[in-house]
């Protein structure tokens, strides 16, 4: 291919009427002009995804996960389309893709696939014919033929995937924000946006709550050394480049943004006998399930016994107890006990590092707001704190203040 590739890739939030759509075509349109072959990764429009959800759970208590791929898929598959429609009009020769369509291959998990590779000969001959190349995000064939979908936000990862199989010379990330801020500004008016951020810095945002981006797209990009931007789809401006941290400039002793996810729950197996093997037994069974697992903290054992309690997703929560409650059983452990209704409160920073006094300033901040700490995780880069979902606004704009952002 004779022009530089440029994968754009367009959220659900900039594609929620045929207004936008046709907003975010005319950028397409203005992208080509100035002399890229642009392939667009779509999500689906709006919420068209919970309608989905919504409409399998009034039809099945327990929808099959593949039916659900398969129906959640048709979202994007709504998108891609009415995008290459209006590029049409636009006077764009375009073309519209499925997931399988475009090359992008998964393992065989059905919700959370991963993609394991890209074969992007299709696309590139579409690109060489002089067309845009419109491809349904968040989408992916597995083994058999089986139709997959990767996740919530999982078309950052697909635009990310396919830019570096075609060794785009950019990717941009449009969203319903400016860029990247320092914290939710939605919560926090005084939110400043960052003109650059490295790698760790946004995995750790990301996977603490920050949704601009999903974290899977971060790891990849940062892999391949694949800058991204990330900007709005209804304002001219810059945005965010996440990079490298040699590709900053500014001050890097400083905590560079405060995260939060709400729908947390904490589960507990009191109990437990102390021994080699018990925690592999706990968290082995969780994993089969695919429910991931955070914020671990065991208790000192006392006579050879130990509580253990950790974090999961609100969603997984009761699925995880099930899970438990029969691995208790086996190992011996005295009961399990769940609470909802909390949320994960994160700093984060490469300043952190080797900063003794990041955690106390946190600590001290929290207690100051009558806030109470019921866990605590660390990272090198990050320190997170759980507490009751109630306070999270509170939190959010009590320690953006604590550290200046």
């Amino acid at each position: 291919m004779t022009r530089p590739v440029l994968v754009q890739k367009f959220g659900g939030s900039s594609l929620g009427t045929p207004s936008r759509v046709k907003r975010a075509a005319q950028r397409i349109a203005a992208s080509q002009d100035q002399g890229f072959s642009v392939v667009v990764v779509v999500s689906a429009m709006g919420d068209a995804t919970d309608r989905l959800l919504s409409l399998a759970s009034r039809v099945s208590k327990e929808p099959a996960a593949r039916e659900l791929d398969l129906l959640l898929s048709t979202g994007e598959g709504v998108s891609a389309p009415l995008m290459a429609m209006a590029l049409h009009d636009l006077g764009v020769s375009a073309v519209s893709l499925l997931g399988f369509q475009a090359g992008i291959r998964t393992d065989r998990r059905h919700a959370r696939a991963r993609i394991v590779g890209v074969t992007p000969e299709r696309i590139e001959r579409e690109l060489e014919s002089g067309r845009v190349v419109v491809v349904a995000g968040f989408q992916g064939i597995g083994e058999e033929m089986e139709v997959t979908t990767l996740g919530r936000g999982g078309s950052d990862t697909s635009a990310v995937a396919l830019a570096v199989g075609l060794k785009a010379q950019a990717c941009e990330i449009f969203t319903d924000v400016r860029g990247i801020y320092t914290a939710d500004p939605r919560l926090v008016a005084s939110a400043r946006m960052l003109p650059r951020i490295a790698y760790s810095e946004m995995l750790e945002l990301a996977s603490a709550g920050a949704r601009v981006m999903h974290p899977r797209s971060i790891e990849i990009a940062e892999a391949y050394g694949l800058e991204l931007h990330v900007r709005s789809s209804f304002h001219r401006g810059p945005g965010t480049v996440i990079c490298s941290e040699e590709g900053i400039m500014e001050d890097r002793n400083r905590v560079r943004g405060i995260a939060h996810e709400e729908h947390v729950a904490r589960l507990s197996v009191v109990g437990v006998p102390d021994r080699p093997g018990i925690a592999a037994a706990i968290f082995e069974p969780l994993a089969e399930a695919d429910i991931a697992a955070d914020v671990i903290v065991q208790t000192a054992s006392h006579e050879g016994i130990t509580d253990m309690s950790f974090t999961v997703s609100s969603a997984d929560g009761k699925r995880a107890r099930e899970i438990l409650e029969s691995v208790a059983h086996s190992i011996g452990a005295r009961t399990v006990l769940a609470q909802n209704g909390l949320a994960k409160v994160s700093v984060v920073g490469s300043g952190i590092r080797g900063q003794p006094g990041v955690a106390a300033r946190i600590f001290q901040t929290l207690a100051s707001n009558g806030i109470n700490i019921e866990m605590i995780s660390t990272s090198e880069i990050r320190i997170t704190c759980i507490i009751t979902a109630d306070r999270v606004k509170d939190a959010v704009q009590a320690l953006h203040t604590a550290f200046q952002l």
